[in-house]
């Protein structure tokens, strides 16, 4: 379940929050315009944040991975943003 105080890690000039509440957080990145949703079911744990991601809001969700929280979820989003804004390797 996410309190005010994880929501506090949501940061205006980074992300837009389209929609918050107990269980969810759906934000995009201003940096790539992708969107994600993160979902906290508190099973099996409390604390056990699904990360979804899509690039376009058009796409389907896809599973991005897993966090402990929502900092946690927060940060692998940001390490995704460099590693899309640095260009992707060449695939052979």
């Amino acid at each position: 379940m996410f309190d005010a105080n994880d929501l506090s890690v949501l940061d205006s000039k980074y992300f837009s929050v389209i929609f918050t509440d107990a269980f969810d957080v759906t934000i995009m990145s201003r940096n790539t315009g992708h969107y994600w949703f993160i979902h906290n079911p508190e099973y099996p744990t409390p604390g056990t944040c699904i990360i979804f991601h899509k690039h376009k809001a058009s796409h389907p969700y896809h599973q991005h991975g897993r966090a402990n929280s929502l900092k946690q979820a927060v940060r692998s989003i940001q390490s995704h943003d460099r590693w899309q804004m640095q260009g992707r390797p060449a695939r052979r």
